[in-house]
């Protein structure tokens, strides 16, 4: 897409839902975009204009009693996060920003964080974004506006499009609303840092971590390659394996003693404080050892959590590579030095019980020739072409992002 081609930002939803089916008519295709801070992700889109939701912003509705929100699309999720700091609430899935290794600039909104499907460090407790996701309102390549889903969880009418919606990166149709529950703020947090693992042994700490009841809300293993660029350089000498406690602050207190004790085999802990905790964990969330370096591809890796050393250890063997680890080493950030090596890649995932690597960041060149999603299988294909049939029959959303 050219970035001189003029970007739409109609201000309500009948005037979107107008354009779009203009549009539609005429087999004129659009990108699609939210803030535009995560441009870059997926596969290039041939579009000759921009269709973004930001003049679609406020928070439509919000009880704290309810926990439950209502936003238009557009909203910078700064706002979102304020409304519900105010009220000491949250949402649980802890969405990352993008715009640090993405290189990009402007607000991320509430729209774009549900149609990328963005989830941080909890994902693997909370569930992800689209888990909180209870309704929708959107625009489907028909120009037709369509709601989907309710205030509450047992209304389950329309969840099917829902969940579609969620994670289809704005192919499928154009968000104007989303409802979603959120949780209460934890009044205390801890984190637990144990010293010196190899990525093995932290595989099997971070494990034994979560067999227990103490209720561990994150997990992830840092390499002393990368262990230096979290708190400025402030963690203890090694590599650290680092374990996040929350509730209240006698369980907190109470709990990291129980954890320290049953993990004290694997080596010498400390423990962080609140804003210490939070400001680690907010970094880990937004992978802040590979901002700053645009030029070198940057892999998302999703692996079952015994597998994701694994699979570092034997590209290590064959390219220039670095990596850390969330979500109990389920999620693996790898920046690679050169080369994104896709087929070395994703053939060890294959053999490796299976998971998925998406390319977040490369050249243009790169993505021009590299799928940036993993590449479906012919019943996988097939089956998401009827859905884009059937939603945007012309075409026009965000033709190609993700191979469909």
């Amino acid at each position: 897409m050219d970035d001189t081609f003029p970007v739409l930002t109609p201000q309500s939803e009948t005037e979107a839902t107008d354009l779009i089916r203009n549009r539609a008519e005429a087999g004129r295709p659009l990108a699609i975009i939210g803030g535009n801070t995560r441009s870059g992700f997926g596969n290039a889109v041939e579009a000759d204009a921009t269709l973004s939701s930001r003049g679609l912003s406020g928070i439509v509705s919000y009880n704290p009693a309810e926990m439950v929100m209502t936003v238009q699309a557009g909203t910078p999720v700064d706002e979102v996060k304020a409304a519900l700091s105010d009220a000491r609430q949250m949402m649980a899935f802890e969405p990352m920003d993008h715009r640090a290794i993405m290189g990009t600039v402007g607000e991320p909104t509430i729209g774009g964080v549900f149609a990328a499907n963005v989830s941080g460090p909890r994902r693997f407790v909370a569930g992800a974004a689209r888990d909180s996701l209870l309704g929708i309102r959107f625009i489907n390549g028909r120009g037709e506006a369509i709601k989907a889903g309710g205030r509450v969880m047992k209304n389950v009418t329309g969840l099917d499009l829902v969940k579609l919606l969620a994670g289809s990166y704005g192919t499928l149709g154009f968000l104007t609303e989303v409802t979603f529950r959120v949780l209460p703020v934890p009044p205390a947090e801890a984190t637990m840092v144990i010293s010196g693992l190899e990525d093995e042994a932290a595989t099997n700490a971070m494990a034994a971590a979560m067999a227990t009841s103490l209720e561990v809300s994150g997990a992830a293993h840092l390499p002393e390659s990368v262990k230096s660029l979290f708190l400025q350089g402030s963690l203890p000498d090694g590599a650290a394996t680092v374990l996040r406690l929350e509730g209240l602050a006698a369980s907190v207190e109470a709990r990291l003693h129980k954890l320290k004790t049953l993990l004290a085999a694997f080596g010498p802990a400390v423990s962080l404080e609140r804003d210490e905790s939070r400001a680690l964990w907010r970094e880990i969330r937004d992978v802040a050892p590979y901002a700053g370096s645009p030029s070198k591809p940057l892999w998302r890796v999703s692996i079952a959590p015994s597998q994701g050393h694994k699979l570092v250890a034997a590209l290590r063997l064959e390219a220039g590579i670095d990596a850390f680890y969330d979500w109990q080493g389920g999620l693996v950030w790898m920046q690679m030095e050169a080369d994104p090596e896709a087929p070395l890649l994703r053939g060890y995932i294959r053999s490796l019980e299976g998971g998925h690597a998406t390319l977040l960041r490369a050249s243009d060149d790169v993505r021009r020739t590299i799928p940036a999603f993993e590449p479906l299988n012919a019943v996988e294909v097939a089956l998401s072409s009827r859905i884009k049939q059937k939603l945007d029959p012309a075409g026009i959303f965000n033709p190609g992002r993700t191979g469909i």
